[in-house]
């Protein structure tokens, strides 16, 4: 292993490999959707074909191998000798896992482990043609390689060593030009290989566009070609008709590689005269990039691109680190601004307002950028979800097809890392529990495809996510059942609950539906992990459900986790922060018109009853006799579907606050999320809804 190489070099190919990586992935299982894209098929050749570079740049020899036998199996397959199926797909997703593997051991400057021997021959077996289809397409590769320049691609070094192996084979079973042929062979390799002659160069151009598109030379040079059988080396410098000059045949290379396309037929016409008085000034056309309106009018968009090449370096790689840290400084900047606000508001002074006024309008914008800069498109976590319901739904038997939506909405890069391992338990459970098995969906009246729908949008300062299904649904008396069953509720209990609160059931630690656990499901120990996760990032789960019809699950979660709008409140004199996510709604309410509901105080809003709490009893010390006040305000919260009201002495308003961490005496505190410093210049606790009602409610 070469880690000892330049840092740089290393970090910049973890960078462009780790990119193309994550796109083969996706691009693997669309195309065993469309196998005959040959779009797709060359991305993902030149996918490998780039690893393998970088890989052997840096010697990193395993991981060059499994590259190189899965860039083998695309050669063939973007050549048609081969067919793309199920199995196929199997044997490359496995070599992509490998390689994968082997890519996360050199980011973490560990060993190599080779990919399995039997996966390398399993690999080398696809590489090679199929008997049905060996045979049809074997004219394929000269004819798919003669084509690719003259439409603007590009041909590969191995492609013309190819044509040219293949013209010298045609040649040697010819009649009477296989003597010269022979002859220019033999003159070419005492030459060291550099010069071809005039029939060679006949062939190859037919080879490459095609026969009538470059008939030949005139017949009077065909005479003076024929009047030098013999060539030396240094003949094409010496104005020798049968050779063209090592320049011309590199300019030549150049035009059927990356430099324009193909060249056209004034081009080759010349290539082939070099005799002609014009003759010295050829070498200055490759001189000339401007050159090229021949190639199909490709110079138009070539100097565009030339000139917003540059625009490749207006970016610069910055460690996330940095960004934290100045993420950290706009927190304390918004601190600020907060208490030059409340001064601002008690001052008479105008030039006072203003300042505050501007300051307030660029702390925001501040905000707003650097937020910007933390931000990533949550296809970093949707990415993944191709290859998971596919090899999910080959396990179990299914036809799933996976749709998604919003892949470019932006959130913040810690909420994309969090975020991940939630939203893969929900798509396979969708996969597992929602999507029927293909012959049950038919007698259903539905086609054997399932569809699972996988949806991100942005709404206000939140992300809303969506898992929906095609599939059977859920159907609450079963989930009332299995209630009972694992002594969740007693029966009496079971049967008060409404739909909706059944199907949140689900996110019941060591609830489960499945009646047989299997490696995919049905220890229960998946969905209350999720709860739990979304509740960490202060965000909320809903479920909605249609027996036959299918499930949907909707996660909202904020931007971001640094800086969090929250309502603050005050019990007695100390003031809290309640975060605005968990904020329904907040009405003045006469403490006197409260019912008992199973010995719980609660209330009826809009013919709604929720649960009341005075957490002032919970979270204030009492000094004395408790009394209850006639009037109060009540702020409704939410978890998931639950709601219920907190009973306050008093709302100050909505500010945007910084987390920080409790102290270490602190620390673990029942139902407190962390603090921050209010506009007042005082200490505030932020309220962690769920974490309290789970300990004292």
């Amino acid at each position: 292993m070469a880690f000892d190489a330049d840092d740089e070099i290393l970090q910049d190919f973890l960078v462009e490999a780790g990119e193309i990586l994550e796109k083969l992935s996706e691009q693997l299982v669309d195309l065993e959707q469309h196998p005959d894209d040959s779009d797709l098929l060359n991305a993902i050749f030149r996918g490998f074909h780039t690893v393998k570079g970088g890989a052997g740049f840096l010697q990193l020899d395993a991981l060059v191998n499994c590259c190189h036998s899965a860039e083998n199996v695309f050669d063939i397959l973007r050549n048609h000798k081969r067919k793309v199926d199920s199995e196929l797909m199997d044997v490359v997703l496995e070599a992509l896992d490998n390689v994968n593997a082997m890519f996360e051991q050199v980011r973490n400057h560990e060993e190599l482990t080779p990919a399995p021997d039997e996966l390398i021959a399993a690999l080398d077996a696809l590489a090679r043609p199929e008997s049905g289809t060996a045979a049809a397409s074997a004219p394929q590769p000269e004819q798919t390689g003669g084509n690719q320049p003259a439409d603007g691609g590009d041909i590969t070094d191995d492609e013309f060593e190819q044509l040219l192996d293949a013209l010298q084979d045609d040649k040697s079973e010819g009649a009477p030009p296989a003597a010269d042929a022979g002859e220019a062979s033999g003159d070419r390799g005492s030459s060291g290989g550099d010069e071809i002659t005039d029939d060679e160069f006949e062939a190859l151009l037919d080879q490459l566009h095609g026969k009538g598109q470059f008939a030949g030379a005139p017949a009077g040079e065909e005479e003076s070609a024929g009047k030098d059988p013999q060539p030396s080396a240094g003949a094409g410098a010496s104005g020798s008709d049968d050779l063209i000059t090592d320049d011309e045949f590199e300019k030549l290379l150049d035009d059927l590689h990356g430099k324009g396309g193909s060249p056209t037929v004034g081009d080759s016409a010349a290539a082939k005269k070099p005799t002609k008085p014009a003759q010295p000034e050829k070498p200055k056309e490759p001189a000339k990039p401007v050159e090229k309106p021949e190639a199909k009018g490709a110079a138009a968009p070539a100097m565009p691109a030339r000139e917003s090449a540059p625009a490749a370096e207006t970016t610069v790689r910055v460690d996330t680190r940095r960004l934290d840290d100045i993420m950290n400084m706009v927190g304390e900047l918004v601190l600020v601004r907060n208490r030059l606000q409340r001064l601002g508001a008690a001052s008479e002074d105008e030039h006072m307002h203003k300042a505050v006024s501007n300051l307030d309008v660029v702390t925001t914008d501040l905000q707003s950028a650097v937020m910007q800069t933390r931000m990533q498109p949550i296809k970093k976590v949707f990415g993944r979800f191709p290859r998971v319901v596919r090899d999910l739904a080959r396990s179990l038997k299914k036809e799933v097809n996976l749709v998604m939506h919003g892949e470019e909405t932006d959130l913040d890069k810690n909420l994309v890392e969090a975020l991940s391992d939630p939203l893969v338990h929900l798509v396979r459970n969708s996969v597992d529990h929602g999507i029927e098995a293909p012959d049950i969906r038919e007698k259903a009246g539905k086609p054997r495809q399932g569809t699972v729908t996988l949806s991100a949008e942005q709404e206000g300062d939140h992300i809303l996510l969506s898992i929906e299904d095609d599939g059977a649904g859920m159907n609450p008396e079963v989930l009332r059942r299995k209630a009972v069953e694992k002594g969740i509720y007693d029966q009496d209990a079971a049967d008060r609950l409404t739909n909706t609160e059944c199907y949140n059931l689900i996110f019941a630690a060591g609830f489960s539906t499945k009646d047989q656990i299997s490696d995919v499901s049905g220890r229960g120990v998946g969905m209350d992990v999720v709860k739990t996760k979304i509740g960490q990032l202060n965000g909320q789960l809903s479920v909605e459900s249609e027996l036959g019809k299918g499930s949907r699950i909707i996660i909202k979660v904020p931007l971001t986790l640094a800086i969090m709008p929250t309502l603050m409140i005050m019990l007695g004199d100390q003031s809290f922060a309640l975060p605005l996510v968990n904020v329904v709604e907040i009405f003045h309410l006469d403490l006197t018109k409260t019912n008992i509901v199973d010995g719980r105080e609660c209330i009826v809003v809009r013919e709604k009853v929720f649960p009341l709490f005075h957490i002032k009893r919970w979270l204030v010390r009492d000094n004395g006799a408790r009394e209850v006040p006639a009037n109060a305000h009540v702020v409704i919260v939410a978890m998931g579907t639950k709601q219920v009201g907190f009973v306050v002495d008093q709302l100050v308003g909505q500010e945007e606050v910084v987390i920080k961490p409790l102290g270490r005496a602190l620390q673990g505190t029942p139902g407190m999320a962390g603090a921050t410093i209010t506009g007042d210049g005082r200490i505030a606790l932020i309220i962690d809804v769920p974490s309290l009602l789970q300990h004292y409610g």
